[in-house]
């Protein structure tokens, strides 16, 4: 559902616009005219943003909640592309294309999605470049990600591709290079280990069997979502073939 952004509506949208990184140079003044082509979309879980071949008009930032990009392909199978969380933002590249889309969006879960709708964007940036050189940073911090995915799936079997998951998109990455060995810290999987299996390129069964070896070994303990990694240092040695 489209929420029309007012004024005393309860979200002050300029104000959340100038705390994401590709708004922060922007002035009150660009803010409040940026905010005029923005409107809230409230989801709920399994809801879809946008299809396979709809017209791509405005990008998107995730407000509450998170959104999965992902494709089917011609046997049904659902590939996750990208998982997107709360600031993160999607379809930019999409929207400058001219074309349709090329993939689906849909809410994981109940979310509030804020789009940014095509012609502000185009307006703004014909008032300053600089905003398309920021945009650009934002494309180029994607496609980045997708280059190592790739690269993860074609160098790294699936034990590799868990364990990078668990201490990279968990966010202890730092503490396998910098923390002390015996050091214990819990990750809480976002979303279901189905989604993260096929964001893995893995099929769920060989996930969770990655997951009971590890834990088998005593790398980690697993309590439903929550995975608590007993030594990270340890955990990455296991990268190494």
């Amino acid at each position: 559902m489209d929420i029309p952004v007012r004024s005393g509506a309860g979200f002050d949208l300029p104000r959340y616009l100038s705390l994401q990184p590709l708004f922060q140079e922007m002035t009150r003044e660009e803010l409040a005219r940026l905010a005029q082509g923005c409107s809230l979309q409230r989801l709920v879980r399994g809801e879809d943003i946008f299809r396979v071949g709809d017209p791509c008009e405005a990008f998107h930032v995730v407000v509450t909640g998170q959104v999965k990009l992902f494709g089917i392909s011609p046997s049904g199978q659902e590939k996750v592309i990208e998982i997107v969380s709360p600031g993160q933002s999607f379809a930019e590249a999409l929207m400058f294309t001219g074309r349709p889309c090329i993939v689906n969006a849909q809410a994981l879960n109940d979310a509030l999605v804020l789009r940014i709708g095509k012609a502000v964007v185009l307006d703004e940036i014909g008032r300053d470049p600089r905003f398309a050189l920021r945009m650009l940073g934002g494309i180029s911090r994607r496609l980045h990600g997708l280059v190592h995915d790739v690269q993860a799936y074609a160098l790294q079997n699936g034990m590799q591709r868990v364990i990078g998951y668990l201490l990279r998109d968990q966010g202890t990455e730092t503490m396998a290079e910098e923390g002390s060995a015996g050091e214990a810290v819990t990750v809480s999987l976002p979303v279901s280990k189905a989604t993260i299996a096929s964001r893995l390129s893995l099929t769920p069964e060989y996930f969770s069997r990655v997951l009971h070896e590890l834990e088998g070994a005593g790398l980690i303990a697993i309590d439903g979502r929550d995975i608590q990694i007993i030594d990270a240092r340890r955990l990455a040695g296991h990268l190494v073939p």
